[in-house]
């Protein structure tokens, strides 16, 4: 039986067997989100030769599809604190797949454009209170479990998508990509419709105003620092920097007036919640550094034929989906800020090591240290996603889940950019060079995560 609208759940979560169906909505919709950007990666050659479209201009199918995430993650995490978060993860849903069906149909690239951002507001309702909705699912007690398991399922996908991506088009057109997310959408909102949680509400009216500050401050961040990447003219730099920099300083003038503010400061002025974001921006660019300068260096560099990089970069996902539910039980019962450190020296040491392979290295070579890479990070990311929803009051669960999405995708988003400016400052050596600054950027996760010992209090109310 579900409980009615506004009123919220107790503290140790659903009674099973409905606990079951909601953590199997909230997996399903994992699958769907992560597959989606692991294939649609995988299918940008075969797009782009469809449509006759330089890669330049292909790019933007997942360029779009992230930044209209990144854009929206807070806002909607504000509408779901406000109208609740199985509205706002259920719309997301339904808008995720009418976007899909509407990828399926596009006949040029700006439709399949077009169809890919709307996709990213739908991903971004769903991911904005993804894990918020999940405290009101498991008991608190297992709730650094339940993390660990979501990231396994993450940590699969994402090894399971290229693959399938391939075997899909090898048999089929890539719209058959988009097409899977279908069935799995109508399932999802099924299963979530009748098993979904309802939460806390807030009683407040939604900041339309500071939403959209919100959204063109992080927006220009991204699209500022891939400027950078890609040599755009000074004067486009110049003029982005500083529409971020003055809807920045609008945000946060609006935003210290109100009391719960779209943009958490009140959350950000908890020590152990304000560091764990720092600790997952750094680490996330470390993993994104590594993640686009791979590729180049196994192929270009050590001369791996392509269908070997995929392979090569596997045990990587794989130690992570291993590792991050056997970190999660430990979250539970041990400090966050010791295993995330811990986790992020292991990753250090990984990167380096990779950056320091021989000129003609063994696989077996390559292996180990990308195995050593995933289980640091694995140990470090379900702590710290446990430290950040936990830290935060039950009835700003929803900012806290936004945060934790944004801060994700903005450290992606720098580590990506410092790539590319890398690769163009330094030609395929940059690919090495990112290794060194990824590292750099895990060890520097290391230190601040290390400074959370003792910080860390559960917040229940």
């Amino acid at each position: 039986m579900l409980v009615k609208p506004g009123t919220a759940m107790p503290s140790d979560g659903l009674e099973a067997p409905r606990r079951y169906w909601a953590w199997a909505t909230i997996i399903v919709t994992l699958i769907l989100a992560v597959l989606d950007g692991t294939i649609a990666n995988v299918a940008l050659p075969t797009i782009a030769a469809d449509f006759h479209a330089s890669p330049s201009i292909s790019i933007w199918i997942v360029n779009g599809y992230q930044l209209a995430i990144v854009m929206t993650l807070l806002p909607f995490a504000s509408l779901g604190e406000i109208h609740g978060y199985r509205k706002v993860y259920l719309a997301g849903v339904a808008v995720f797949t009418a976007a899909s069906l509407g990828c399926v149909l596009a006949r040029s690239l700006e439709m399949l454009t077009a169809a890919r951002i709307v996709q990213g507001f739908g991903a971004a309702g769903l991911m904005s209170v993804n894990t918020a909705l999940l405290r009101y699912v498991v008991p608190k007690e297992k709730l650094g479990a339940a993390i660990g398991l979501n990231a396994l399922v993450v940590a699969a996908a994402a090894t399971i998508g290229p693959t399938l991506a391939g075997f899909i088009l090898s048999v089929l057109n890539w719209p058959w990509l988009f097409a899977i997310n279908l069935p799995l959408g109508v399932v999802s909102i099924a299963m979530g419709w009748r098993s979904l949680p309802d939460s806390d509400l807030a009683d407040r009216p939604f900041d339309f105003i500071s939403a959209v500050l919100s959204a063109v401050t992080i927006g220009l961040v991204v699209t500022t620092i891939d400027s950078i990447g890609h040599e755009m003219a000074a004067v486009v730099i110049a003029a982005q920097a500083f529409c971020c920099i003055a809807a920045a300083v609008l945000l946060l003038r609006r935003e210290l007036r109100v009391p719960r503010p779209l943009l958490p400061l009140d959350l950000l002025r908890i020590p152990v919640f304000s560091l764990s974001i720092a600790t997952s921006v750094a680490s996330f660019t470390a993993q994104i550094l590594a993640y686009v300068s791979l590729p180049f260096t196994l192929q270009t560099i050590f001369g791996f034929p392509p269908v070997y990089v995929g392979l090569l970069m596997m045990p990587w996902p794989l130690a992570v989906g291993i590792v991050a539910p056997l970190s999660g039980k430990l979250s539970d019962r041990h400090s966050p800020g010791i295993l995330g450190g811990i986790g992020l020296i292991l990753l250090t040491a990984g990167l380096l090591l990779l950056a320091m392979l021989p000129s003609h290295p063994a696989p077996a070579d390559i292996v180990w240290r990308m195995a050593l890479c995933g289980a640091g990070f694995g140990l470090f990311q379900t702590p710290n996603n446990r430290t950040m929803i936990t830290a935060a009051p039950r009835s700003r669960s929803g900012a806290a889940s936004g945060m934790l999405g944004t801060a994700r995708l903005t450290g992606q988003s720098v580590g990506a950019a410092l790539v590319a400016l890398l690769l163009g400052r330094l030609g395929i050596h940059g690919a090495i060079a990112s290794l060194y600054l990824g590292a750099a950027f895990s060890l520097v996760a290391a230190t601040i995560s290390f400074t959370r010992t003792g910080r860390f209090r559960p917040q229940l109310t």
